[in-house]
């Protein structure tokens, strides 16, 4: 089975982003399972890279329309201080751009805050001409989640789970 990958830079912590997935599909009523490890990453000290492992989360969905679907979040210091959570869904190929979308227009809509949007002190602390800020509010939009200003959150969002999916799970059978 292929798959593709995607790498979203936000704003809200790993624990947020890998909740906002649980949820939905607790709320659907498929079985998943929680992953965890350590992601090897470089931070910049002056003018030198230093490699340091930090933690990562992660689910799995492992029935449903949207299986074997994964995510894995981690934070990732880009500087001295300050830090961007990095979330990487793992996307089979066998889920449709429609259905792909409608998920990640909910996942968003679950997060307390803009999940593309950074606060001033967070920019500053972060580094605030990095191309970080602008390149995940292009991938958000590339993905088909409206980015403008006053778009967040999204209020044409249809019910979840969708009544057209199989809701059906592989441990019923």
């Amino acid at each position: 089975m292929s798959e593709r990958l995607l790498k979203l830079e936000t704003s809200v912590t790993p624990a947020t982003a890998v909740r906002a997935l649980r949820q939905l599909a607790t709320s659907a009523g498929w079985n998943c399972h929680r992953i965890s490890g350590s992601r090897l990453v470089d931070r910049w000290a002056i003018i030198m890279p230093i490699a340091q492992a930090t933690r990562s989360l992660g689910l799995v969905i492992d029935d449903g329309p949207l299986a074997p679907l994964a995510v894995q979040a981690h934070s990732h210091v880009q500087g001295s201080a300050g830090s961007i959570c990095i979330v990487e869904w793992l996307i089979p190929d066998s889920i449709e751009g429609d259905d792909w979308r409608l998920l990640l227009k909910h996942w968003v809509t679950r997060h307390p805050r803009c999940p593309w949007r950074w606060t001033f002190r967070e920019r500053s602390l972060i580094g605030f001409l990095l191309p970080v800020f602008r390149r995940s509010r292009r991938t958000f939009s590339d993905e088909g989640i409206a980015t403008e200003r006053g778009a967040w959150p999204p209020s044409d969002t249809p019910a979840w789970p969708p009544t057209d999916w199989d809701l059906s799970t592989d441990a019923e059978e």
